[in-house]
């Protein structure tokens, strides 16, 4: 290990050992004064932010070619910085209110984005690992910082046993690789399979217990049974951050996994992925229509959403359109992310302790009450089902237009028909905001509607101003090709 290894990896370093320094500093905070820890907390992943956008664009590798840095891993690593800001903001005013406020919260938030960082920039099966485990295990206790909350608890027994179980998939998977391969690095299984010198047989196996764990962490059927009951029980601007940071994450190993080291894998591989992808969009939006419950919905919604990005992967075979595929799918992921953040921010502004405010008809009325956040709630819902002038609908003309590219016309129907059926369930929210009586009370939090203002302004605006976006991501992602 030298200094210019370091350097390269600096954002990591430095949440590392933030993170570490964040949790002797808090044990001299009195309660009343955590509000330092997360202010510090913002600090260190502001560094981290500032660090990865002066690095974009520059190329290295580091560890033993462990570990790779390029634009793919310095797109991921500002989003993951600047979605752990607005995590932070979120979660400050809530905990205070729900009075669930502890110092180790952002401690362990920044090493879970620690690992999500490494998890972007692994180019090893057993990195990909570790750092799978460093985004879980404070994600395991984070899920848990509501108690005494009962829900809480639960959520966080199950995320924990299902996570336990579903890694162990990976590492079974990751030592069936290594035994078809006789290596661990995607570069060096990229050359054993063109050789010719790697278990073909063997290594489907291995890729196919590697895309189970992975699968759980980003929630696509049938590995999504976690989700409804986690998001409900959880603090919900930890739901928010997990909804876009874990589901990235999962994305961005995925993405490296088959993309870089497993395209002979290809012909095998694709009609797994499009039939994981097919059921993620059908289930996730079918099963949301009957909730009653604004969590549970958005457990679902993202769901859904995680299969339309699913589609990406199908073609991950075809060079042609490979690298639009890659594009479309991280496009996809800032625009879901900035529509969820927004989509949060609203819920935490109605929600009470004991979970109250967060039945859809805690809505009624929000219009005439509320109509900077029913407008903003509005702009969101729009949003996810993809209707313009707004991000999300750019980010699935994107997705649709690669999947029909690679010949998937199926894919790309059952994509549009449950685009469809979403409209029902995120529909119903601005009906009950505007065509209800009702008396909704938010909280007097000027802070959240600052954020969910941003995003609904934010989702209509990058979406007039989409193709300097895209191809922006197009440009950290060819150093993947």
């Amino acid at each position: 290990m030298n200094v210019s290894e370091l350097i390269s990896i600096l954002p990591l370093v430095i949440l590392v050992g933030w993170a570490g320094l964040l949790l002797l500093v808090d044990v001299f905070f009195t309660h009343r004064s955590r509000g330092w820890t997360a202010v510090l907390a913002v600090v260190g992943l502001t560094a981290a932010l500032v660090v990865s956008v002066v690095q974009f664009g520059q190329q290295s590798t580091a560890f033993h070619g462990m570990i790779v840095v390029d634009g793919f891993a310095h797109f991921l690593q500002i989003l993951f910085t600047g979605s752990g800001i607005v995590g932070v903001a979120l979660a400050y005013p809530y905990l205070e209110r729900m009075e669930i406020q502890i110092g180790e919260f952002y401690p362990l938030l920044l090493f879970s984005i620690s690992g999500m960082i490494l998890m972007a920039m692994a180019a090893d099966l057993i990195v990909i690992f570790l750092a799978l485990e460093l985004l879980s295990i404070p994600l395991y206790v984070l899920v848990g910082s509501g108690r005494p909350d009962l829900a809480s608890e639960e959520a966080a027994m199950k995320y924990f046993l299902l996570g336990a179980f579903a890694g162990g998939f990976v590492v079974y998977g990751v030592a069936l690789s290594f035994g078809a391969a006789a290596t661990t690095s995607l570069e060096g299984i990229v050359a054993a399979a063109a050789g010719g010198s790697a278990d073909l047989g063997l290594l489907t196996v291995g890729a196919g217990l590697i895309l189970i764990g992975l699968g759980f962490k980003v929630a696509v059927v049938p590995f999504h049974m976690w989700t409804p009951d986690v998001y409900h029980g959880a603090p919900s601007p930890l739901v928010a951050f997990m909804a876009l940071g874990a589901k990235a994450a999962g994305f961005a190993a995925l993405l490296r996994v088959y993309l870089a080291a497993l395209p002979e894998l290809s012909a095998e591989l694709m009609p797994i992925f499009w039939v994981l992808a097919a059921l993620t969009m059908v289930l996730g939006n079918i099963a949301a229509i009957g909730q009653r419950n604004i969590k549970r919905m958005l457990a679902y919604s993202s769901i859904a959403h995680a299969g339309y990005i699913m589609m990406a992967l199908v073609s991950f075979g075809q060079s042609a359109v490979a690298q639009d595929a890659v594009s479309a799918s991280l496009f996809y992921l800032v625009a879901y992310g900035l529509t969820n953040f927004g989509a949060w921010a609203v819920v935490i502004a109605l929600e009470k302790q004991e979970a109250r405010g967060l039945a859809l008809e805690d809505y009624y009325g929000m219009g005439e009450k509320y109509p900077l956040l029913a407008a903003a709630m509005t702009v969101f819902m729009l949003s996810f089902i993809g209707v313009p002038p707004t991000l999300g609908f750019v980010g699935k003309f994107f997705l649709f237009r690669t999947v029909l590219q690679g010949g998937f016309i199926w894919l790309a129907v059952i994509g549009v028909v449950t685009s469809l059926v979403s409209a029902y369930y995120y529909l119903r929210v601005v009906v009950n905001m505007y065509m209800h009586d009702g008396d909704p009370a938010a909280v007097n939090a000027g802070w959240l509607r600052w954020i969910s203002g941003a995003a609904a302004l934010g989702t209509v605006v990058l979406s007039i101003a989409s193709v300097p976006l895209f191809r922006l991501v197009s440009r950290a992602v060819i150093t993947l090709f």
